[in-house]
């Protein structure tokens, strides 16, 4: 009994090492059906796979719509790479050989060295950690290339044909992901083009029942007190007031269209890629700009993206024009309920309590006045020297 309890074992080994690996690919899979940051679910499938393989290093690369290559996610790069991001841009070694259709499947690429370390191993560099090798495997949809996995470790070894079998099983998982979450995307934007049209219809029905017909009352007014003036001034008194009532009302319903009426940006974007496209607008003071959840951002009515829209664009030109700033933080993000729009920046700042209303901070007022008809909250924080801070939070 003593000398076959070592083939039990053994024999149990592949067993362990199966429910192990089926343990994994379930994590994985509930990551990436539960994570609505496919970036955030990418991070956790590496910390899985490194940890399963027994390596220490990861990196996901994703292919933009225009092809280029980006780092989606990565666990441990060397300093070599991890303080140097840009030695992570561009091709590379594995990307062009995946891309030009010489590997299908999982690789070691064993035979070649890291194009991105050659330089390091070359100088002896001690930052690149002595790793030089790695495994790789494409992240495919259907026949499209999406991306790249690469795992690696200092004390490289070769991976056995099982292991690369489950990159391959993990690599089809993160493909479905991505492409499940660019799909979705797309269904956001059309869903977004959609609340266009229909908001622009109903601004157009809008305009037709309200300010035309109201147009035409004050014409018939003046009419009216043109023929009367002669010869019963009363009465043309009487018309011109009701004219000039009319005028009023349908200046205010004038105000409240305009407000209503998306941005030139906004037509054919939607709110997170017009405020992206709105920092990088002017190169100085420079905006770092976030969007959460960046890929599965909910559609939103048209009033509301225009107005945090044209909130944004306000509280930037006040930066540039009186802050004297270096940097702004824009962040906006989407809770259950609510979407909220941060603005801050290092400028000079000012005193809340003592707003003059009529000289550099008169931008302040149009951005509550728009904060108020949706419905929202406004909240300025800043003090002399150390800046200003604008929250924004509308229900939606």
């Amino acid at each position: 009994m003593e000398q076959q309890q070592p083939t039990e074992t053994t024999e149990s080994s592949p067993l362990l090492n199966g429910n192990r690996e089926l343990a994994v690919l379930y994590a994985i899979a509930g990551y990436l059906n539960r994570q609505v940051d496919v970036h955030d679910a990418l991070q956790e499938v590496l910390a899985h796979v490194t940890r399963l393989l027994g390596l220490r290093t990861g990196w996901v690369w994703i292919f933009d719509d225009a092809g280029e290559p980006t780092v989606a996610a990565s666990q441990h790069l060397p300093p070599y790479l991890a303080d140097h991001p840009e030695r992570m841009c561009g091709s590379c070694l594995c990307l062009d050989t995946f891309m030009g259709g010489s590997m299908e499947g999982a690789s070691n690429i064993n035979v070649l060295r890291c194009s991105r370390l050659k330089n390091a191993e070359r100088d002896s560099d001690p930052s690149a950690l002595g790793l030089r090798f790695h495994s790789s495997v494409p992240v495919y949809a259907g026949s499209a290339l999406l991306g790249v996995l690469n795992v690696a470790s200092e004390d490289w070894r070769e991976l056995r044909p099982d292991e690369l079998q489950l990159l391959h099983i993990i690599s089809d998982q993160i493909g479905l992901a991505l492409q499940r979450a660019r799909l979705s995307a797309e269904h956001t934007r059309a869903a977004a083009r959609l609340a266009t049209t229909e908001e622009r219809n109903r601004l157009a029905r809008e305009i037709h029942d309200t300010m035309a017909q109201g147009l035409a009352a004050i014409a018939l007014q003046l009419e009216t007190a043109d023929a009367l003036i002669k010869t019963k001034p009363e009465r043309t008194h009487e018309a011109i007031q009701r004219a000039l009532s009319l005028a009023r009302h349908n200046l205010e319903e004038a105000r409240r269209s305009v407000m209503d009426l998306r941005a030139a940006p906004l037509q054919e974007h939607t709110l997170p890629e017009a405020l992206a496209a709105l920092a990088t607008a002017e190169p100085f003071p420079v905006v770092q700009y976030s969007c959460t959840p960046m890929l599965q951002f909910p559609a939103l009515p048209a009033r509301i993206e225009a107005g945090l829209y044209r909130i944004a664009q306000e509280a930037l030109t006040n930066v540039r024009k009186h802050a004297n700033a270096s940097n702004i933080i824009m962040r906006l993000s989407a809770e259950e309920q609510w979407i909220n729009l941060s603005i801050q920046d290092d400028g000079e700042g000012f005193e809340t309590d003592n707003v003059p209303g009529n000289t550099g901070h008169f931008g302040l007022t149009g951005m509550g006045e728009r904060v108020r008809i949706l419905g929202g909250s406004l909240c300025i924080f800043s003090e002399p020297d150390k800046g200003t801070c604008v929250e924004v939070s509308v229900p939606y």
